[in-house]
């Protein structure tokens, strides 16, 4: 066992699954089994050993107004053992896509096991390796992965298919129905509750948010990693300029004289220009500033009559005019998901094409890994076998997608180009004066970039300002799967320990500031003067 040391207290018990679970959007299995293999571990994080035991198997979600099963989601949860339920939170992790399983987030961020990889560069083919991962949040919370239906072993019961669970509002409702059956199954619940998600994971936790508000549940607190909670703002040039800038920086494109030294404070500065000179000029546009279009030139390394050809907007295309531009010299792509890694761009390879993310640079150079690892991690450490193969990615739950969602105010705010859920936080938050909100975005990432996660939350639709105050937002010098990056996962855990650890501290201080009304409001004042100068 590589665990750093086994827990031989209890005897394992592993498990052979011989249901065969399908993928398609008209597939689903008549079992309603809740089996799981159950393994002892134990972790030494930064010295202190935890002993804790591992779940990997099912449970049956069910109907919302009658008993009839809806699904069989496979899930994997990691419990400390001999912690108290009503002391000890429980998070809810997934991934996104849609049609992501969570093996992302399980595999490469902060659960008691992570794979090695050589980010930013492509790691190389097997032999791979897992290890104890030090930056578990094991030591702050119990974790449960869930892979929504139609990825990893999760698949709808007959009489309803896959496609019935394929869209904003009844995945959510699925994924709820989940969260009540664990709580359920495993008495917790009165403990601290927390979702994390990430990427398309973030518009199905404002929805899941409300949603298990509406039935009873009020959560302590969401983690939204890499956020994307207005369609609508997709490929906003003002609020990616400064990713493209951050990509420019790496590669040491940006002529500005003197170059930045400082990440960080390069990233405030471009994301003031971005907020006026450069908004302005996009609105003004063919008329332009020679000294907007020359500073603009010199951010994103990018020729001047190159960005005029380009209308001023290097996210045309999706933004691939950007990313296959900024190293053409060098016949290279840089990735959507993070800019920090490349690929090829001549010959076939210009052709391929990205499949939903598959493709990228990003997810090429971690693609084996994961594959590989999750098979001998599952069959081996966790004792769970299937005899059918585990989807970590399903191009045709996303195809079949049904983006339409009806908010909490019964309003319609879907579409795949206008899904809005920042609406169904901000009631969430309204609702629940107590719930905090996390959000972590890399620098580097050009699919859901950080400078629009903040101006999405500026324009979030809440009336009261106590809510305001209950947002912690912070960014790393990484891509989409912030985790990859060694350092910035180690930053991120930091501060995911501070967040779950002053959990009694903000209840106090929230029970104290909303007695007196009139100290919240000026508290949120100044905390969006501050934000008016700059969102870091």
């Amino acid at each position: 066992m590589n665990t750093a040391a086994r827990n031989d207290a209890l005897p394992d018990e592993p498990l052979v699954d011989t249901t065969p679970y399908g993928y398609g959007p008209d597939d689903s299995i008549t079992d309603v089994t809740e089996n799981a293999a159950i393994t002892h571990h134990t972790l030494k994080i930064h010295g202190k050993s935890i002993s804790y035991t591992a779940r990997a198997g099912h449970l049956v979600t069910t109907d919302t107004y009658n008993a009839r099963p809806g699904a069989k989601l496979f899930y994997v949860a990691f419990t400390v053992d001999g912690a108290a339920p009503s002391t000890r939170p429980v998070t809810f992790f997934y991934n996104g896509g849609p049609g992501s399983s969570s093996v992302f987030l399980l595999l490469g961020s902060f659960g008691p096991r992570r794979i090695k990889t050589s980010m930013p560069s492509f790691t190389p083919p097997a032999p791979y390796a897992l290890e104890d991962n030090q930056d578990s949040l094991l030591d702050q919370s119990d974790l449960v992965f869930i892979d929504p239906v139609g990825t990893g072993y999760s698949t709808a019961v007959e009489p309803h298919t896959n496609k019935d669970f394929w869209g904003v509002d009844q995945d959510a409702t699925c994924i709820k129905q989940f969260v009540k059956r664990y709580l359920t199954v495993f008495n917790r619940w009165n403990s601290p509750k927390y979702l994390f998600g990430e990427s398309y994971g973030t518009p199905r936790t404002c929805v899941l948010t409300w949603l298990l508000h509406e039935d009873g549940v009020d959560l302590n607190g969401i983690v939204l990693q890499s956020s994307i909670l207005d369609y609508s703002q997709a490929g906003n040039p003002i609020g990616i300029l400064p990713t493209f800038a951050a990509d420019a920086w790496f590669h040491k494109k940006v002529t500005l004289d003197p170059v930045p030294a400082d990440l960080p404070d390069f990233m405030e500065k471009v994301a003031e220009f971005a907020s006026d000179p450069y908004a302005n000029a996009l609105a003004a546009f063919p008329t332009v500033d020679p000294t907007v279009l020359k500073y603009l030139s010199d951010i994103l390394g990018i020729p001047g009559i190159v960005l005029q050809y380009w209308q001023l907007n290097p996210s045309m295309g999706n933004g691939s005019v950007f990313l296959t531009s900024l190293l053409l010299d060098a016949g290279l792509a840089i990735g959507a998901y993070d800019g920090r890694v490349t690929g090829d761009d001549t010959g076939i390879a210009e052709y391929v094409a990205p499949d939903s993310g598959g493709n990228d640079p990003t997810m090429a150079a971690v693609g084996g890994v994961y594959t590989a690892m999750w098979n001998v991690y599952l069959n081996e450490e966790l004792k769970y076998t299937s005899i059918s193969p585990f989807m970590d990615l399903n191009d045709l739950a996303f195809d079949n997608w049904d983006f339409s969602h009806v908010d909490p105010t019964g309003a319609q705010r879907g579409g795949i180009g206008s899904l809005y859920t920042a609406g169904d936080l901000a009631a969430a938050m309204e609702i629940n004066p107590y719930l905090r909100v996390f959000s972590a975005n890399g620098y580097y990432d050009a699919v859901t970039p950080f400078f629009q996660t903040v101006i999405n939350f500026q324009y979030m639709p809440v009336g009261s300002p106590q809510p305001l105050n209950n947002l912690t937002i912070k960014y790393y010098p990484s891509g989409h799967m912030v985790y990859l990056d060694n350092a910035s996962r180690t930053a991120m855990k930091a501060d995911l320990a501070s967040f779950y650890g002053e959990a009694e501290t903000h209840v106090a201080n929230i029970k104290a500031a909303i007695q007196p009304e009139q100290k919240a409001i000026t508290g949120v004042a100044r905390y969006r003067r501050r934000s008016s100068r700059t969102p870091y």
